[in-house]
């Protein structure tokens, strides 16, 4: 069996079931890694990598449906006789060798998502899996629930309620993996692509991921534009719309909070029409350092029109790949009818793993522990941006693990990120996070009037403070 040394990079934009991919695909074409050689069992390299082995299943599945794999029963994975691929096409390093490209070299990097190092619960981790293993019985490997298994809907019904304000039963919420998987769950029962005439509108800028994905699925799409409060409410009522995705606890990436008032005036909105909906992503509530947490939207809605949106990746780990969704009892009859039909995409592993730490209490202990970390690492910073008054100004920092920088020196976003990259330092434009007209079906009216805010977004999750301290410094040089 080939020993595989993979380096896996929590922090890149990569997901890490592709870097695993990649490595392996790189090795046999290299022929590293030899035809007719065994690769290591899913469980294996799932432990020494530190991954779930749903993340390694999934970069074994791409290797065998591309024929660089293959999959014998009883006996594992095996490389495959393909003389012919070895050829195909040059490695990364031979491309930047003949066109002269080069690769900007980071020192720090300000990524906006990722955990902090050592963040993730390495031993109670190990110390529930140990266990859940050791007491597994056969049903353990079953199939499961394609809503996810019960006990763990349970513990994530009594952790929404109070953490969350949430209102709900563990016989309303799914559990999949990833909020990517939820939102096509949720497009087949809503009815998707020429079967619907739902119209999803998004803030602006906004989350592209769920964009993109609300787009792929043929939904049409509206971009509203946001003022203080968040999705603007006429622009909202204007554009025809009868789903509307909103993050009100932290708006990605503006960082804002969305007010009590906007949100009954987004209640409002949905309640005029029978399938209006809100979708609510709450993807970082746990992490506010001013004031009371927010309760969430979904408990401030009494006619059934809000979907709930949570996730462990923030919370534990990128990697976790375990989110859950809140349905409404009017969607119920639409999900038993269009959603039961999906296997579970979780496995009863590691719901099992999660369930018990909710349970037992250690996800409440790590919640706390690294709310403390990432509130030293906020405090850090705005210490060190109370020196750049003279270069920029600050929002988004009441929330979440990344602030935005606006410049007041004359300082353009484009140049700022250039400025950072030549000093080995790594930002954010808030340019990336904007839907061009080109994407968005609403070409009229407010879309052809707005205009795009420059700023830079800063994440510190992933730095340590001595990396923040040392970078802030140099930007604070280079960007006066």
């Amino acid at each position: 069996m080939n020993e595989l040394t993979i380096s896996l990079d929590n922090h890149s934009k990569v997901p890490l079931y592709e870097q695993i991919y990649g490595y392996i695909r790189e090795e046999i074409r290299k022929r590293e890694i030899l035809p007719g050689e065994r690769l290591p069992s899913s469980r294996a390299l799932s432990a020494y990598l530190s991954v779930s082995r749903s993340t390694v299943d999934l970069a074994y599945e791409q290797l065998v449906s591309e024929g660089y794999v293959e999959s014998i029963p009883c006996r594992g994975y095996f490389v495959c006789e393909i003389e012919e691929l070895y050829q195909l096409g040059e490695t990364r390093e031979e491309k930047k060798k003949k066109t002269g490209e080069e690769v900007p070299k980071y020192q720090y990097s300000f990524a906006v998502s990722g955990i902090a190092p050592d963040g993730f619960p390495h031993n109670a981790w190990k110390k529930i899996s140990r266990d859940v293993l050791l007491d597994a019985s056969d049903d353990l490997f079953g199939l499961g629930d394609s809503r996810g298994e019960e006990g763990l809907r349970e513990a994530i019904a009594v952790y929404l309620h109070h953490a969350r304000g949430v209102n709900c039963r563990p016989d309303q919420i799914v559990v999949g993996a990833g909020n990517d998987y939820l939102l096509m769950l949720l497009s087949a029962v809503l009815g998707e692509g020429n079967n619907s005439s739902h119209i999803v509108a998004m803030e602006n800028p906004t989350y592209m991921s769920a964009y993109r994905c609300f787009s792929s699925l043929g939904f049409e799409m509206r971009s509203i534009s946001m003022d203080d409060s968040g999705m603007q409410i006429g622009e909202l009522k204007e554009s025809g719309a009868d789903l509307a995705y909103v993050m009100p606890s932290h708006q990605f990436p503006m960082g804002m909070v969305m007010p009590m008032k906007r949100r009954m005036q987004l209640l409002s909105w949905a309640a005029k029409k029978e399938n209006r909906y809100l979708i609510e992503d709450d993807y970082d509530s746990e992490f506010r350092y001013k004031g009371r947490p927010i309760p969430a939207l979904q408990g401030y809605d009494t006619m059934g029109k809000v979907i709930y949106l949570g996730t462990f990746s923030r919370a534990i780990a990128p990697s976790i790949r375990i989110s859950y969704m809140v349905l409404p009892d009017r969607l119920w009859p639409l999900f038993e009818q269009r959603g039961r039909s999906f296997s579970a995409t979780v496995s009863k592993t590691d719901q099992k793993i999660i369930e018990i730490f909710m349970r037992e209490g250690y996800f409440e202990r790590h919640l706390n522990r690294m709310r403390a970390i990432y509130k030293g690492k906020h405090d850090l910073m705005m210490k060190c941006l109370k020196g750049m008054s003279r270069i920029c100004t600050v929002s988004g920092e009441n929330a979440g693990v990344h602030v935005l920088l606006h410049f007041v020196n004359g300082l353009s976003e484009k140049e700022a990120i250039q400025r950072a990259r030549k000093a080995g330092i790594r930002v954010y434009g808030l340019e990336q996070y904007y839907v061009e007209q080109s994407e968005d079906r609403d070409m009229s009216g407010a879309d052809r009037r707005r205009k795009k805010q420059e700023a830079v977004l800063l994440g510190y999750a992933t730095m340590t403070e001595n990396q923040i301290l040392e970078a802030m410094e140099i930007l604070k040089r280079v960007w006066n």
